[in-house]
């Protein structure tokens, strides 16, 4: 709209002398143009000739002065470049597009799309639908399908789920049900090996060392699960599940402990590892931190030192899973002391010194 205002008082006032001298006011605007075309050429001497609005615009208001016939010697352009450059102007002095709609429907407001995911926070069990009801009696007059957008555009999960529990919670609980088992071999000082049965609680992380043996027997195995099930006594009723692999050690004695207990076995896939990853893991522990550091001589000395660590593992390691809390903590909460009357702290030596545990004196 400027351009087009100061193109039509350019014209304006290049018209008086026109009419007052018809024929000098031809040869004063051809001077007036090359003037002007010398300007821009001194501006861009150094490189192409462009010419900037404002040249295209005094231009186009000089072409109404001079003869059209002289137009190709007097312009330092084409004249259909000179007259693009006045249908241009012409345009955009005709331009209504800023003024006009946009289209489609207008954008929700700030006020609805609060209102909408208040409603959605509030009735879990609200659907879309019942959403835009509501929002209707309240005198909001929005579409399902906006509600929708919304709701999702927030990142909200559609009802009856909306306030169902997470990946993180579903698996915790299923946690809390869930025990595995597996074999741990240990290479002795003479090259001999011997076997250790290991169970671990999936919601607690508790390590339970069954027993230590040079011929794991399918009879053996199965004293260890009962020995296990008489160690663990009313805590067999919060457990559901039972994890091993197919190992010919494990035999249907050995199940009928867990089952008699209401607890259903799981046997992993053959070669498949991951599918009892916490026990792996707690062995990969075991073997870590202690076991590549020791020379161990024989099976009660494996006993004993496996021992004495699940009694670290169980009391007084972190673990991330309990809030860096060790499996026997009731509270998770890791007590955090106060600075300004903090306490000396006492190192514990584990094994020898190869683990040691820090506990703040009495």
């Amino acid at each position: 709209m400027i351009v087009s205002l100061v193109y039509q008082v350019t014209r304006r006032l290049l018209s008086v002398p026109a009419v007052l001298l018809r024929k000098q006011g031809g040869k004063d605007a051809e001077l007036l143009v090359l003037r002007h075309e010398n300007a821009v050429l001194r501006r861009q001497l150094a490189g192409p000739v462009r010419y900037e609005p404002a040249d295209r615009l005094w231009f186009a208001a000089l072409s109404s002065l001079v003869p059209r016939l002289r137009w190709a010697r007097v312009f330092p352009m084409a004249p259909g470049t000179l007259l693009a450059w006045h249908r241009r102007l012409v345009a955009r002095r005709w331009d209504y597009s800023e003024r006009r709609t946009k289209p489609g429907r207008p954008p929700s407001t700030k006020v609805v799309k609060e209102l909408v995911l208040r409603l959605a926070a509030e009735n879990p069990r609200w659907g879309c639908r019942r959403i835009q009801g509501e929002l209707v009696r309240l005198g909001h007059h929005v579409g399902a399908s906006t509600v929708w957008k919304i709701l999702t555009a927030a990142g909200v999960g559609p009802a009856p789920r909306r306030a169902g529990p997470t990946w993180r919670d579903f698996l915790t609980a299923q946690a809390d049900s869930i025990i595995a088992c597996d074999f741990l071999h240990i290479d002795l000082i003479d090259l001999r090996r011997v076997y250790a049965l290991v169970f671990l609680e999936h919601g607690t992380r508790r390590l339970h060392i069954a027993g230590v043996t040079a011929h794991p027997t399918a009879r053996w195995t199965v004293q260890q699960a009962r020995n296990l099930a008489l160690e663990l006594g009313l805590r067999l009723e919060s457990l559901r599940f039972l994890i091993r692999d197919r190992d010919s050690k494990y035999t249907e004695s050995f199940d009928t402990v867990f089952e008699s207990e209401s607890i259903e076995v799981v046997r992993t896939a053959p070669q498949s590892p991951r599918m009892n990853a916490h026990c792996e893991r707690v062995i990969g522990t075991l073997r870590r931190e202690v076991l590549d550091h020791l020379l161990i001589l024989n099976e009660a000395h494996a006993r004993r030192v496996l021992d004495t660590y699940a009694c670290h593992y169980n009391g007084h390691r972190p673990h991330q899973a309990r809030q860096q809390g060790p499996p026997l903590d009731d509270d998770r909460a890791v007590p955090r002391p106060n600075v300004r009357t903090i306490r000396p702290i006492l190192r514990t030596r584990v094994l020898g010194g190869l683990i040691n545990e820090y506990r703040y004196t009495a």
